[in-house]
């Protein structure tokens, strides 16, 4: 899938970075333009990737201090600017664009929608946005923040791929370490999932193209990327049961949101040396996942690379009703309702729960 990334907000700038990186080592050619919008200068300026800074009239390059709904206004009033910066971009080989942020903070969280919005009023391609869920020990207001955001872009995009910072910041991890690694990651899962099918080596027998991925995403709502790898023995009957064991650790250890596992729509890709991908544990892993996500729209294909070792990238479509998303749902609207917002026009936090199109946010 050839796709433009745009990162909001200091998260989203960092992922798309990583985004970027990996898909230029990995020589892959998905990631056609890389842009990061954020109304923070410093958070703007070691980015390696082109950049545009919003907000200059209200918050005068020092951001929006967590505060989502000045996110929202300033990407509302400056998003011109922003279609601007990204018109050389959006070509017509283009496939999909992915909006970036992380959903805990002001201008990530307020901003995505927007732009999602506006670029899907624009452009006739998918807009997906890749969203990342704050951590619990990063606060109430983040909390809050990401619950609203995340129900208006499901809202407002055709699908949102989520990534649980809990799930993932090892317990020994800094701060700032933390951050890094969990963004590698991701970038793995991602740049992957965007590179099959599109920088193949070699020809596999039933290659993953854009329009299964698309196809997958278009259950809409939120959705889930898991990836596991294995050594892979030289003769492909020896490698059935890593191929299956790999595809069982992508689903429940390795996913972007754990536990996870009820999906309306899967697909199955099996990266490696087409000489090495069994054909067998191809279809026995594509029944354990129509068994394990219940799903009937399990579709699966090769991703042929140069390697060693075998690799299973998963993506589950249509996961809100998971158990994970429900939880932090219901922690962001305790959060809510425990918090006294000052800065808010609205005497009930809680009530932004209540309302499915949060109105207040955008």
């Amino acid at each position: 899938m050839k796709a433009v990334l745009v990162g909001v907000g200091q998260a989203g700038g960092k992922v798309t970075t990583a985004l970027a990186e990996f898909d230029a080592e990995m020589g892959f050619g998905a990631v056609r333009g890389a842009l990061a919008v954020n109304t923070a200068s410093t958070d703007l300026d070691p980015l390696p990737i082109d950049t545009c800074l919003i907000g200059q009239s209200r918050v005068n390059g020092h951001g929006v201090g967590g505060d989502n709904e000045l996110g929202a206004t300033v990407m509302d009033e400056d998003v011109v600017e922003v279609l601007d910066a990204l018109s050389g971009r959006i070509t017509a080989e283009a496939e999909a664009i992915i909006v970036v942020a992380g959903l805990g903070g002001g201008t990530g969280s307020g901003g995505s929608p927007v732009l999602v919005r506006e670029l899907s009023r624009v452009y006739d391609v998918p807009v997906y946005a890749l969203g990342v869920l704050p951590a619990r020990d990063e606060g109430a207001l983040y909390q809050v923040n990401a619950g609203r955001s995340l129900k208006t872009l499901i809202r407002e995009a055709d699908a949102t791929l989520l990534l649980d910072n809990d799930a993932w910041r090892a317990a020994d991890d800094s701060v700032e370490g933390g951050y890094e690694s969990l963004n590698r990651k991701l970038a793995k899962r991602i740049g992957l999932l965007l590179a099959a099918g599109e920088a193949t080596e070699g020809v596999g027998e039933s290659v993953v193209d854009t329009s299964e991925v698309i196809n997958t995403l278009g259950a809409g709502g939120i959705a889930a990327v898991g990836y596991a790898s294995a050594l892979a023995s030289e003769d492909p009957a020896e490698n059935i049961t890593a191929l299956l064991s790999t595809t069982r650790k992508a689903v429940t250890t390795g996913l972007s949101v754990p536990e996870a596992t009820n999906a309306d729509r899967a697909l199955l890709i099996a990266a490696g040396d087409v000489d090495r991908i069994p054909r067998k544990g191809v279809e026995k892993s594509r029944r354990w996942l129509e068994d394990e996500t219940g799903s009937m729209e399990v579709r699966g294909g090769d991703f042929p690379l140069q390697s060693e070792r075998l690799a299973t990238i998963v993506l589950l479509g249509g996961i809100q009703r998971s158990g994970r998303v429900e939880t932090f749902l219901e922690r962001a609207r305790q959060a809510a309702a425990e918090t006294e917002t000052e800065d808010r026009d609205r005497s009930d936090p809680a009530a932004a729960f209540d309302n499915e199109d949060l109105d207040g946010l955008l």
